[in-house]
């Protein structure tokens, strides 16, 4: 793995737009200068929804002086369900510069094709680890009975006018303000990945590793690093601890994403990943998509002051 440090240029503000999550709440009235929420209205009427889905997608835009840049993360499970909220929101995604896929599962990549036609550009890349085009991949639920994941191949990309960048290593995006991790070291004794991911390699069932699992990281002006995860297979603490390795920028002041902490396999990890968060001490912590709900109100409590609540159509600012 890289040893060497990335220079990851500081941006003056970072906005994190949700299309998709897996909670949404459109009365919530709980707007603040850093969260502005979602709105259920067209015009001056209620009739507006914003589609929840057991998905990820983001918009980030970041700001350096004069200047914004913006990068698509994830794409979110059903064909349509960001798209959708694409929609109903009125983004442009017309502006976007670059693609980045947090790794190859179905909830991050189902929504690719009509996202991609609503940035309506040929030859725009999409950066991911070339692990996220294994197939076949399937979860084991036992040893008779096995859930298998849609394929996402070069060709369907290929197909849509994308070019796709295969990094395995760190690879800096728009111009050194953003940062691809690539392949993220395992080095805490608690986050041991998913039990039941398997794959097929020639015929032999393997366990997959996922280890195109990744995650993108920014560097706001004074504030320290932003670090913006999908599912967090790697684990969030070895995702924020390689994201300083790297940057060599100890300061975190936002983690957030999917930290795959639901279901039986992850409970016993959930005490000790918010332990290790609230060592790290970044000023806000924001668990997404597959964190689950015991998780998510157990970060709430341990971490009152630094927790938000994110929902779909959500739009984060963080400024320096």
């Amino acid at each position: 793995m890289s040893a060497m440090k990335l220079s990851v240029s500081e941006a003056d503000k970072l906005e994190v737009l949700t299309l998709q999550d897996n909670y949404i709440d459109l009365v919530s009235g709980d707007s603040t200068e850093i969260l502005k929420r979602a709105l259920p209205l067209k015009g001056s009427e209620l009739r507006n929804s914003i589609l929840a889905e057991h998905g990820f997608s983001t918009l980030v835009t970041l700001f350096k002086g004069e200047t914004s840049r913006q990068v698509l993360f994830d794409f979110g499970f059903s064909e349509h369900g960001a798209a959708v909220n694409v929609d109903a929101l009125n983004v442009n995604l017309s502006k976007v510069e670059t693609l980045v896929l947090s790794h190859g599962h179905i909830d991050h990549l189902g929504g690719f094709k009509q996202l991609v036609e609503r940035v309506g550009r040929k030859g725009i890349e999409l950066v991911l680890h070339p692990a996220a085009f294994r197939h076949p991949r399937y979860i084991k639920l036992t040893e008779q009975l096995r859930v298998n994941l849609p394929p996402f191949t070069r060709e369907s990309v290929q197909e849509m006018g994308v070019i796709p960048v295969e990094k395995k290593e760190p690879y800096l995006l728009l111009d050194g303000l953003l940062l691809f991790l690539g392949e993220i070291p395992r080095t805490s004794d608690f986050e041991k990945g998913m039990p039941n991911a398997y794959y097929e390699e020639n015929g032999e069932a393997k366990h997959d590793p996922i280890e195109d699992d990744t995650a993108i990281v920014a560097n706001v002006k004074g504030k320290g690093l932003v670090v913006l995860s999908g599912c967090a297979h790697s684990g969030i603490i070895n995702t924020v601890q390689y994201a300083r390795q790297l940057t060599g920028i100890e300061e975190v002041f936002v983690v957030m994403g999917g930290f795959h902490l639901t279901g039986p396999d992850y409970v016993s990890i959930i005490k000790p990943t918010t332990d290790a968060l609230r060592n790290i001490g970044p000023r806000y912590v924001v668990p997404t998509h597959c964190t689950g709900r015991n998780a998510t109100m157990h970060i709430e409590k341990e971490m009152s002051d630094e927790f938000l609540l994110n929902m779909v159509g959500t739009k984060l600012t963080f400024s320096a």
